[in-house]
């Protein structure tokens, strides 16, 4: 399994850990998509000092999962809850602390990439000194301190992908939904982020990975496998 020493090493720990890490859940999720049940009766824990993978072949409903767990989508059956609490809409869950990386990152390619860092963490209500701070200590764990301040549409795919997840690191969540967080990654940044996000869930936050790379899954902590909207905890 991959050690979190480059968590550590990246000053991301020293500088803030995550808040207390929630127990997320979420059961008997039910979602259907142009007539296919897309979920169907899913339910899962993501635990708080966990590293999680879920996997399943494209298509299998990982992103739709990842999306309703984090308040972005809804769903026509279950619920979520954090500690027990509704997490409610994308506006609620985020204020509670579940961040979502999602698969295309969802940047804004007009900004830089220190500022695609900076402004969720300024609308959070941190200092600009601390928000700073945060924002170039994430850039440079992720590799990017050189390209912190190239617009995103010059940045390469893979530069994109790490540009999101460092953004994440920076909001210091209690939970981290990763939607293919490797991909377009090569073999070493790859391991740099599976190590950064088994960190952040040493240090309390409860962190689900969906990923297709069984390198990946063999990291995680635990493991639950979606196919044909139907989930099975492997491990």
């Amino acid at each position: 399994m991959v050690t979190d020493s480059a968590y550590a090493d990246s000053g991301l720990e020293a500088l803030h850990s995550p808040r207390s890490g929630g127990w997320l859940a979420g059961a008997g999720l039910v979602v259907e998509l142009g007539g296919r049940r897309v979920l169907d009766d899913v339910s899962i824990d993501v635990e708080p000092g966990l590293l999680t993978a879920l996997t399943g072949p494209s298509g299998a409903g990982k992103s739709t999962l990842l999306w309703v767990l984090a308040g972005a989508a809804p769903a026509s059956g279950g619920s979520v809850t954090l500690d027990g609490a509704a997490v409610g809409d994308r506006t609620v869950a985020a204020r509670a602390g579940v961040v979502l990386v999602p698969q295309g990152n969802a940047l804004v390619a007009a900004l830089t990439a220190q500022e695609n860092v900076l402004v969720p963490l300024a609308a959070s209500g941190l200092s600009a000194a601390e928000s700073r701070a945060r924002g170039e200590s994430a850039l440079a764990a992720v590799g990017l301190s050189e390209a912190r301040t190239h617009l995103v549409e010059e940045l390469s795919g893979g530069q994109q992908q790490r540009v999101a997840v460092a953004r994440a690191l920076a909001a210091g969540p209690r939970v981290l939904l990763a939607d293919e967080p490797t991909s377009d990654l090569d073999g070493t940044t790859r391991e740099t982020i599976v190590a950064l996000l088994a960190g952040q869930a040493r240090a309390g936050a409860a962190v689900l990975m969906a990923t297709h790379d069984p390198w990946c899954a063999e990291q995680a902590d635990a493991e639950f496998h979606l196919d044909e909207g139907r989930i099975t905890r492997i491990r």
